[in-house]
């Protein structure tokens, strides 16, 4: 079998060119644009079913430096890191400290179901937790980032598990929402607000007021992130010789939430929106790289049990929205909605999240709370949190 390697910068010509063949196929198959797969998740896994083809003919195989994925994907979770503002989270209420808590304990039972259930199918429970909290409440950003700390520790395999999941609960998501909501709805005699009851649906744009991206901004906003990157590359090897093992963008993160608080503390202002615009740029490249380079052939002998692992968490997420999610955020319309809203954000996105309430609140009527709450959460927190518990069941179960 003839191996082709590539470096650095053809790796990064690669992604590129599988980024925009992903975003014209977007474009063209409403499937990709209804389910908000991710561009660089089509352009990848395309990639990466051809170098399956490769392998099984043993014809050809890849081989890609990985360099700059790993520094685009420190770069990503640093600019999440600059989106945990601990004012937001104040400014939002009781109803957004709820959802995060709701949230952050369905974290921890998808981490638990899948360790359970891979440690009944006689696989690494590493296995289950790449199945868990990392791709469903995480998606393929979180996937990409721990496939490898997984495969690392011992579980084989775990990278595509986690792209499979991800894809899978994208889907999962969506299809669940509606009918969890027209559920609650029928069984509490539920009724949503007439539309001029409320002047708008909530929804709001959590970032600061969108301005004009200039080379000035955008010069901040790399030095910020840089800055974040360098001083947190110092977490990581500091904790390995404390015994625990944390991924190498936790330092950055934690930094660059410190950075914010700081800044929101003393009234300073940091470029934000330029910095999302980096982070956006910095996770499509980093998925596109990381899906191209996925070992398919490795999801052969864990099929079967990740097909059951992934049902069983269709299941939960459905039955939790429906029994805790609702009740804890207070048993009436809004929260009904953000039980619909929870069931995309719990298995694939936020996107997936607002895109099932909107299609819910289109037939019965605004939330404009739970339009508040969820993309706050979302958007802001549940990355930050949802890493910390990974971390802590890495740990446990290495």
């Amino acid at each position: 079998m003839f191996e082709y390697k590539f470096n650095m910068a053809e790796t990064l010509a690669i992604a590129v060119c599988l980024l925009l063949i992903g975003r014209w196929i977007k474009s063209k198959v409403y499937f990709f644009e209804k389910f908000f797969i991710p561009a660089p998740v089509i352009g990848g896994v395309i990639f990466s079913l051809f170098s399956l083809i490769g392998y099984n003919s043993k014809l050809f195989m890849f081989s890609f430096d990985g360099s700059l994925k790993d520094l685009l994907m420190v770069a990503f979770f640093t600019t999440i890191g600059f989106l945990a503002s601990f004012k937001m989270l104040k400014k939002g209420g009781v109803q957004v400290f709820t959802f995060l808590l709701v949230a952050v304990i369905l974290v921890i039972i998808q981490n638990g179901v899948g360790v359970s259930l891979a440690k009944a199918f006689n696989l690494n429970p590493l296995i289950g937790i790449a199945a868990g909290s990392v791709p469903l409440t995480g998606g393929h950003g979180t996937s990409g980032a721990f496939g490898p700390v997984l495969e690392a520790a011992g579980a084989t395999g775990a990278m595509s598990v986690a792209i499979a999941s991800a894809t899978f609960g994208l889907v999962a998501g969506c299809l669940i929402g509606g009918p969890v909501g027209k559920r609650l709805m029928l069984k509490n005699g539920l009724k949503g607000p007439k539309e001029n009851d409320i002047l708008s649906d909530g929804s709001k744009d959590l970032s600061e007021e969108k301005v004009s991206l200039n080379e000035e901004l955008l010069f901040k906003a790399i030095v910020f992130i840089v800055l974040a990157m360098g001083i947190g590359g110092f977490i990581t090897p500091l904790s390995k010789n404390l015994g625990i093992v944390l991924p190498v963008y936790i330092g950055p993160m934690l930094v660059a939430a410190v950075i914010r608080n700081l800044a929101d503390s003393t009234k300073n202002e940091i470029p934000l929106n330029a910095i999302n615009v980096v982070g956006n740029i910095s996770l499509q490249l980093f998925l596109a790289m990381a899906l191209m380079s996925m070992r398919l052939w490795e999801l052969a002998a864990l099929a079967v049990p990740l097909v059951a692992i992934l049902l069983a968490q269709k299941l939960v997420m459905a039955l939790y929205a429906y029994f805790i999610t609702f009740r804890f955020m207070g048993k009436d319309y809004d929260a009904a909605v953000l039980a619909v809203g929870h069931c995309g954000f719990g298995m694939g996105a936020t996107p997936n999240a607002m895109a099932n309430m909107e299609s819910f609140t289109a037939a019965n009527g605004p939330s404009p709370t739970a339009f508040f709450a969820l993309p706050l959460v979302g958007s802001l927190f549940i990355d930050f949190v949802n890493a910390s518990v990974i971390t802590v069941f890495i740990n446990m179960f290495s």
